[in-house]
């Protein structure tokens, strides 16, 4: 075999092809996932100080 039918063999080769499209997926995900937390964590990083301030300025009654 010579090395152009070796080369046009391996290309046209797919049994690989479905594992890079798995890991293109799993990598566009995460990459999305990462870009949700980095969007989302000031506003969560805001409510929960004033939720933390607001149990603090609570006075809770020991006697009843």
């Amino acid at each position: 075999m010579t090395l152009l039918a070796t080369v046009k063999t391996f290309f046209a080769d797919e049994s690989g092809a479905v594992t890079v499209d798995w890991v293109v997926l799993t990598a566009a995900i995460v990459g999305l996932g990462i870009a949700v937390m980095a969007s989302v964590s000031d506003g969560l990083e805001s409510v929960s100080t004033k939720i933390k301030s607001e149990l603090e300025s609570t006075q809770i009654t020991s006697t009843f």
